[in-house]
């Protein structure tokens, strides 16, 4: 067994049951990495999930520029699946939610952040790299982050301070008596729990998602061993089954994360009273 825990995986240990040894659970060491460049204590730090966002970016704009550096009016198979990407999240999600006319101008942004995403997600079924990048929070955190000073600088361009206090507090003076505590209880749940709550909704399901892949994982090799290979067999077609279903979970959070973010613009427009 490797004598660094943050590096035990499945395929770099030789422990199966029977052998006297424990099984090597996946935990918090899972998500750590050494750095590729630098160290902790310089100023230069590289890791793999850095690594991985930077090819991710690098993989998204280098498929829509080849879908869209020569546009035809009859798309090839590439193209058009540029498009319908493109044109799933500016109608299903941006029209739908803000509108056509205020929500134009968002369009790149909403498929910028969802197509990073999901490909920061589909990282953790992807052979040798195997980690969704999102499982670190500090990714979930800073997008979230983005989309936190994008509404609330919408928020004031459109309403002024006066407008912005009431927006983010609820205020409604058909309340009555209990408008003071409705308010407080909007004005920490909109500018603290909101961005919080959006950040950590992404980075839960992917940390969730990536340690029962790894526990099956590990678990198939660990078993394989007399009797034991039975119990490997059910634990592979687990990992299977979770791998699928990995797939849709890291779809279905890219989408949630901008339907929230557009959510979020469609009430910094709208008109409160």
């Amino acid at each position: 067994m490797s004598a660094d825990p943050t590096q035990v995986l499945a395929f770099e240990t030789d422990c199966h049951i029977f052998d006297g040894c424990g099984f090597p659970a996946p935990g918090l060491h899972s998500f750590l990495f050494k750095p590729i460049l630098g160290d902790g204590d310089s100023n230069l730090y590289f890791n793999k999930t850095m690594l991985l966002a930077l090819l991710g970016s690098l993989v998204i704009v280098g498929f829509f520029w080849a879908a869209f550096r020569k546009p035809k009016v009859v798309p090839g198979k590439l193209q058009m699946v540029a498009e319908s990407g493109y044109d799933f999240i500016r109608r299903g999600v941006v029209y739908e939610t803000i509108g056509k006319k205020e929500g134009e101008k968002y369009v790149p942004l909403v498929v910028s952040l969802f197509f990073f995403i999901w490909m920061m997600n589909v990282w953790a079924i992807v052979p040798l790299a195997q980690f969704p990048v999102t499982a670190i929070i500090s990714y979930p955190a800073a997008l979230a982050g983005i989309v936190y000073v994008l509404w609330v600088s919408l928020t004031f361009k459109r309403h002024g301070f006066v407008g912005f206090f009431k927006n983010v507090t609820g205020y409604d003076k058909s309340l009555g008596a209990v408008l003071p505590l409705a308010m407080t209880i909007e004005f920490f749940s909109n500018l603290i729990v909101r961005p919080f709550t959006h950040a950590v909704r992404l980075f839960a399901n992917m940390f969730a998602g990536h340690t029962l892949l790894l526990l099956f994982t590990i678990a198939s090799w660990y078993l394989l061993n007399g009797i034991g290979i039975a119990y490997a067999g059910v634990s592979f077609v687990m990992t299977i089954v979770m791998t699928a279903f990995e797939l849709f979970i890291q779809a279905l959070q890219a989408y949630v994360f901008v339907l929230l973010t557009c959510t979020y613009i469609q009430g910094a427009l709208a008109e409160h009273h």
